[in-house]
């Protein structure tokens, strides 16, 4: 593996310990400071296992959830993960909606299995046309978590999180979105 696929996965998992900011009245303040981009090169993703991402990816979404915990956050939120095929990029999010009711204004399908959007942006292509796949986890509400997901998070957490040491990164693979090249494209995605 190589050493940015390496890192890719280090990034994935600091997500969970960036700024987070859960405003129900303004999904343009949460979009921007919530919302994060993932690129590799071809050798990397070559290099990447399906599962690897997929595992960084719940476990970032549970250590999410536990800060929104404890946060004390009372309404429903969503982390949610899309593959921007265009862009050859892994895109998340976390926002203060349900599951059911994400920010994008452009046809999407949840999905509870984020294995074939991890697998298309490893496998790199050309886009296909078709409606949005977008992995989603509950990370807030009452009732966000069976205690099955409570456990897990809880050994997680206690197990160091996801966080870490904080590694210098280059900004070439991982950035916030909002104000680069590009995201004008990306933030017609969203209606708020």
């Amino acid at each position: 593996m190589g050493e940015d696929a390496l890192v890719l996965l280090t990034w994935i998992a600091e997500v969970a310990d960036e700024r987070l900011t859960l405003e129900p009245g303004d999904r343009r303040v949460e979009w921007e400071t919530n919302t994060w981009w993932l690129g590799a090169a071809d050798e990397d993703r070559k290099s990447l296992s399906t599962a690897a991402v997929v595992a960084a990816f719940e476990r970032t979404a549970a250590a999410i959830r536990e800060r929104i915990r404890e946060l004390g956050f009372p309404g429903a939120a969503t982390f949610y993960v899309w593959h921007d095929e265009q862009a050859a990029q892994l895109r998340c999010s976390t926002g203060s909606v349900p599951l059911d009711a994400l920010p994008f204004t452009s046809a999407c399908m949840a999905s509870d299995d984020l294995a074939p959007l991890v697998e298309a942006f490893l496998a790199g292509g050309e886009p296909e046309i078709t409606p949005l796949r977008v992995w989603t986890s509950r990370v807030g509400g009452s009732d966000q978590a069976d205690e099955d997901e409570e456990e897990f998070c809880r050994s997680f957490v206690a197990a160091g999180g996801a966080g870490g040491s904080r590694r210098a990164r280059s900004r070439s693979l991982r950035r916030r979105v909002g104000g680069g090249p590009g995201d004008e494209q990306v933030q017609g995605l969203f209606g708020w």
